[in-house]
């Protein structure tokens, strides 16, 4: 009987104790869930609002645009525009749905489904190290995504399933939808549909179709392993993959399925990213002075054209000398810019010479002392001597060491002859000389001792471009822009330029006096090598021991201007302003102008048959530009200086020069005015050489 009682008391006990461990039990799922019900009160409570939920904190985004409206760079994250809910392709809708959580239309925020497939999973995966599969819900990688970072850890998981229960009771599902497209990632730097839509195929969200939806869906799970820009079969895959999940949640069709071309999504082509971020570099900084909107996306329509962008590019990268860098900047018009190249590579080298690099122009500066003197009375007609001068002790020389005697400023200026351009300076003034050059846009320090009139005060390259670009319009002030509007992502305007014609820098027939003596230079002087079949007007430079080159000049609306030199300006061998420099216009300018008709200047110069050898850009010796003065060196303060000749002028000694015999060098016939009058055909009578208009004391310089 004892034993009987035993057996029957111990199922007693065993019922017992289980119902000891089920009221424990349900005392903690009820304490448990009052425990969930309090946290998600409390932050339901702290939840913002809608729409403090649907800005964005992660920094602006900035599309920048060619002239033809193509998109050259984006930088910062891309957040497009934000599509509400109504406006969404439900193609969209329908492929991350299917993909990302197929049961959000029925959960309350968390998938008890999905947390019980990925805790075995998880069961199944201990200890090989691989990563467990994910349960999140799209509410819940809202919250992420919102609230939360991507760590892996056991708290954030409470945290984000709290929150996403808190957020089912705020908003609605088509609210969490919204705000779900609108901010995912989807890789390159693109959040949301919309800036998506825009990086990958090149149009708004709001034109999406299945087989675009069906690859940016994929995107999410991997935006770096799926990228369509990074690996298109990869994305073309997972979107196969997008369609079938679809497919099986009654999205589409059997037939629906097989008809989509995957292959056959055109894909938005990768901005450049090479010699044009120059130029975005240069412009973009610029934004903070016309805009102030430090938030919204911004749209930036710029000035550049693509098309002559790389015509620049391979002008200057074909004919810089081995060793040598190069730049060049191209203006239309009104001053917007159209190419700019700051360097033979952007990706080895972003340093930009085109607008930050300052160097000596040599004879390109030489447009200054002309015009300064055009506008105290003279004209290219006007008779003038070549002959010894000294200044303050100062004697500038031609580089072929001899003189042409009675010419008139046409001739002068077509053969950059030197000691015409100190007569000039002493004329109307060093001091009006500088404050030409300041008037035409150059912003940089000026020397105004004797030897300036050369070309020794350094400049930009940009202020030199831009100081022609004013003479081509005839005397108006050009102001190099390369923003046109700035616009938001939806549309709404921020900035447009406007042009501004009110600056008159000299009088028209100033203007029109000097175009006439550069399209000399270029026809029948030191930059004929950068003629292109149509009028072109420009000027040479070279400096000391060819150190520098350059060539700036205009035709049919579009000025270019042309350096090259090495960056620790070392001599570069053969490098002058009537070769390489001259030939890169050429090249580029040939190109740039194509579509545009030839004009002509307001006066005419007839091509002569032949042509005299000038002085050193048209290859006679070294060039010096004057720098040379009787065994004498201008420093950097346009003081003469004693230097030796050194035996190498070129500076390098694996390229050895050859010497020519002065003996045998061809003598070059007298350049007067009966030569000048010869080569252009003028039947008239030999005439006294007009004497020069009456010579003032020279002023006293600081």
């Amino acid at each position: 009987m004892a034993g009987s009682g035993k057996s029957k008391s111990a199922p007693r006990g065993a019922r017992k104790w289980l119902m000891r461990g089920l009221k424990i039990g349900l005392a903690a799922a009820v304490a448990g869930l009052l425990a969930v019900v309090i946290a998600v009160v409390i932050a339901l409570q702290s939840l913002p609002d809608y729409e403090s939920l649907k800005s964005s904190p992660n920094g602006q985004m900035i599309r920048v645009h060619a002239a033809d409206g193509s998109v050259i760079v984006s930088l910062g994250p891309s957040f497009g525009r934000w599509m509400d809910y109504d406006q969404i392709p439900q193609v969209m809708v329908d492929a991350m749905v299917s993909t990302e959580d197929k049961r959000f239309y029925m959960h309350p925020g968390v998938d008890p489904i999905g947390m019980a497939r990925a805790a075995w999973v998880a069961v199944e995966r201990r200890g090989s190290g691989r990563r467990w599969q994910g349960a999140s819900t799209i509410t819940q990688q809202v919250t992420r995504n919102i609230f939360l970072n991507n760590s892996y850890s056991f708290g954030r998981k409470i945290r984000e399933m709290v929150l996403a229960l808190a957020m089912e009771r705020k908003f609605s599902k088509r609210q969490i939808l919204e705000l779900y497209l609108n901010k995912v990632y989807f890789g390159g730097g693109a959040y949301g549909i919309d800036a998506a839509s825009r990086k990958f195929f090149g149009h708004p969200a709001t034109s999406i179709d299945l087989p675009e939806a069906a690859i940016m869906a994929g995107l999410v799970k991997a935006p770096s392993s799926y990228s369509p820009t990074a690996d298109a079969e990869a994305a073309i895959g997972r979107a196969g993959v997008v369609l079938d999940l679809m497919q099986e949640n009654d999205k589409i069709s059997a037939s629906e399925r097989v008809s989509v071309d995957l292959d056959g999504v055109k894909m938005a082509p990768e901005p450049p990213q090479n010699s044009v971020r120059y130029f975005t570099d240069w412009a973009l900084p610029q934004l903070d002075l016309l805009i102030d909107e430090p938030n919204e996306p911004l749209e930036v329509y710029t000035t550049i054209d693509l098309g002559m962008q790389r015509a620049a590019t391979a002008a200057v990268q074909a004919n810089a000398p081995k060793g040598a860098q190069g730049a060049l900047v191209s203006l239309d018009r009104d001053g917007a810019v159209r190419a700019m190249v700051g360097g033979l590579d952007y990706v080895t080298s972003n340093y930009n010479r085109a607008v930050t690099a300052t160097r000596q122009p040599g004879s390109a500066w030489k447009i200054f002392v002309y015009m300064a003197a055009l506008e105290a009375g003279y004209t290219p007609d006007t008779g003038i001597t070549d002959e010894p001068v000294t200044i303050n002790g100062w004697s500038p020389r031609n580089s072929n060491g001899r003189f042409a005697g009675a010419i008139d400023i046409r001739t002068a200026f077509a053969y950059s002859i030197n000691t015409v351009a100190a007569k000039l300076g002493v004329e109307v003034g060093f001091s009006t000389v500088a404050d030409m050059a300041r008037r035409f846009g150059v912003s940089t320090p000026i020397n105004t001792h004797p030897s300036m009139v050369l070309g020794t005060s350094d400049v930009r390259l940009i202020d030199m471009t831009r100081a022609f670009a004013s003479i081509a319009r005839k005397g108006i002030a050009v102001a190099p822009y390369g923003i046109t509007k700035v616009t938001t992502a939806d549309g709404r305007l921020l900035y447009a330029h406007e042009d501004d014609t009110s600056r008159v820098l000299v009088a028209p027939w100033v203007a029109a006096g000097m175009t006439d003596l550069m399209q000399t230079a270029v026809s029948t002087g030191t930059g004929r090598a950068a003629q292109i079949g149509r009028p072109v007007a420009g000027k040479t430079g070279t400096t000391s021991s060819n150190k520098d080159g350059w060539f700036l000049g205009f035709s049919s609306g579009i000025t270019t201007g042309v350096w090259m030199g090495r960056d620790d300006a070392r001599a570069v061998g053969g490098l002058q302003g009537g070769r390489a420099p001259a030939r890169a216009f050429a090249d580029y300018m040939k190109v740039a102008v194509a579509k545009r008709p030839a004009e002509k200047f307001d006066t005419e110069v007839t091509l002569p048959e032949w042509q005299l050898e000038p002085d050193e850009e048209a290859y006679y010796n070294s060039p010096d530009n004057g720098a040379y003065a009787g065994g004498m060196m201008v420093d950097e303060n346009g003081f003469p200086i004693e230097q030796a000749v050194p035996a190498d002028p070129q500076g390098y000694e694996d390229e050895p020069q050859m010497e020519v015999d002065p003996e045998d060098r061809p003598q070059p016939p007298r350049l007067d005015q009966q030569w000048i009058d010869n080569v252009l055909g003028r039947d008239r009578p030999r005439q006294p050489q007009p004497a020069p208009p009456p010579s003032r004391p020279p002023p006293q310089q600081p």
